[in-house]
């Protein structure tokens, strides 16, 4: 199987590699648009802010080609985010897969929410053998409302997205590569699925 984990600039990419590897495959890093596009998995990592990582996708072309892929593709944490329509963060227009724009916690939270949470309402190959309200690991300081195309949330301040589905386009608010065994069985239900 081939895994590619989109390289932008943009995430702590070697984590989610070495997640990876612990499951027993190789992911390459890569911002080569053939090389993505003859993946059998894609991995849209982020980590950072929001407009300077859609400028770097915009630079090497890779907004456009992103939308259009049609072999899984799970956009974690920043990656999430730019798949929406919008974030309030940097004023930034998204990737236009999930129709739902991005906001910011203003509900007294402290933000960025930072740590562990719970997750539940979980539907999609992608939560397979994972209970309700396991915990996982999240830093973010802006979140997606929850939606139809919602697969799980969680609460803080407000209840929210914490995973989204479209077709072959998974996004985690969270980080599965972080969030211990649950994020290891969340991660490898994403390699399994269509397979």
């Amino acid at each position: 199987m081939k895994i590619v984990i989109i390289n932008y600039g943009a995430g702590n990419i070697q984590s989610i590699k070495f997640a990876i590897q612990r499951l027993g495959y190789e992911a390459i890093l890569s911002d080569d648009p053939e090389e993505i596009k003859a993946a059998d998995k894609v991995i849209f990592p982020g980590v950072g802010e929001a407009s300077s990582a859609m400028n770097k996708l915009k630079a090497s072309g890779l907004d456009t080609l992103v939308p259009q892929l049609k072999q899984p593709v799970l956009g974690i944490c920043l990656g999430m985010q730019l798949m929406c329509n919008y974030t309030e963060e940097g004023d930034t227009q998204g990737l236009g897969i999930f129709h739902t724009d991005v906001v910011r916690f203003n509900h007294g939270v402290k933000v960025p929410q930072i740590g562990w949470n719970q997750i539940e309402s979980l539907k999609s190959p992608l939560f397979q053998g994972v209970t309700e309200k396991e915990y996982i690991y999240l830093v973010h300081s802006y979140y997606a409302p929850v939606m139809e195309e919602t697969i799980a949330q969680s609460s803080y301040g407000v209840t929210y997205s914490t995973a989204l589905q479209k077709d072959n386009f998974y996004g985690t608010q969270f980080h599965p590569e972080k969030s211990s065994v649950v994020g290891e069985k969340i991660l490898q239900n994403f390699l399994e699925i269509g397979n």
